[in-house]
């Protein structure tokens, strides 16, 4: 089984069926995918991951990915860092993010919004389709929280004397529930 993007993207709905598993069946039926390709895929990825010559961090995107559809360099507090996007065919309107280190490691890695995004109302706040940043410029005050697993984000916020936690796992929006 070769690894491409249609496997990486299975990846990460292998992770985020922890929290929307409705929204992941959705799509493996729209990709003409089984959840045995989807299993398949988490396990090639985690024995690339854990091989002792597999490719590490951006070069393991690479591999999978191709090259980044965007490059740049970003100051993150006295360090300059990397940014590498690319744009997957599930989820066309954002990019998936890796910022890589000085030292070329593999620091963060989600889907971001690529021009940025105004404020989204509550009904807005649809899964598959919204990042971490629009949550946290949509509702002031929002705080985030790392979540209970690798790769999973919640964002806290207060709307109209409503407390909620939206989830997120590589950054793309899974759930929204109350506090």
């Amino acid at each position: 089984m070769g690894f491409g993007v249609r496997e990486f993207e299975l990846t990460l709905m292998h992770r985020m069926r922890d929290l929307n598993a409705a929204k992941v069946e959705e799509a493996l039926d729209g990709m003409g995918a089984t959840r045995a390709e989807l299993r398949a895929a988490h396990a090639h990825w985690t024995r690339l991951a854990h091989a002792p010559r597999g490719p590490k961090g951006a070069a393991a995107l690479r591999m999978a990915l191709g090259p980044p559809a965007c490059r740049e360099r970003r100051p993150v507090g006295s360090l300059t860092c990397d940014v590498l996007r690319w744009v997957l065919p599930s989820w066309p309107e954002l990019e998936f993010e890796a910022l890589v280190g000085p030292g070329r490691e593999l620091w963060n890695q989600w889907f971001v919004r690529p021009a940025g995004g105004g404020p989204l109302t509550l009904p807005e706040l649809l899964p598959w389709t919204c990042v971490v940043a629009d949550v946290g410029i949509s509702f002031p005050g929002a705080v985030q929280l790392e979540g209970p697993a690798p790769h999973h984000w919640a964002v806290d916020f207060d709307h109209d004397g409503v407390a909620y936690r939206a989830r997120f796992v590589y950054g793309l929006h899974q759930r929204l529930d109350r506090r």
